[in-house]
């Protein structure tokens, strides 16, 4: 097999069928090596051409309460009153350093994910 460097979206798209095709070789074989190469090639084109963004803070907040199951009024002990916590969700508030360590501590949210600057609504 042929490897080279991916460059276009041609290269990545033969990349990819490449290992839909070398998906059951076994480790430590001269198929299995290619895999291993053409996985890292396509890992690195990936994050220079498609990369994931951190969400915003009120999204990652969104998304722990989702994951973990709660509602509103679990995050008061976090961010303070049930008005407060509204506020924050709505974006009509910033966070808090204060509120930003409370989080990180108690959801476990990355403190440089919620420190992100973001857009408040102002109506």
């Amino acid at each position: 097999m042929n490897i080279k460097p991916i460059k276009t979206k041609t290269d990545y798209t033969e990349a990819l069928q490449a290992v839909e095709n070398l998906m059951h070789a076994k480790i430590d074989t001269p198929d299995g090596d290619s895999l291993d190469v053409l996985v890292t090639l396509i890992e690195a084109y990936e994050e220079k051409h498609y990369p994931i963004l951190p969400p915003e803070p009120v999204e990652a907040i969104i998304h722990q309460m989702e994951s973990q199951g709660l509602s509103r009024k679990d995050l008061i002990p976090f961010l303070g009153s049930r008005a407060r916590v509204s506020e924050i969700l709505n974006k009509k508030r910033a966070l808090s350093i204060n509120m930003i360590r409370k989080l990180q501590n108690g959801l476990g949210i990355s403190a440089e994910i919620l420190i992100k600057p973001y857009n408040l609504r102002t109506t």
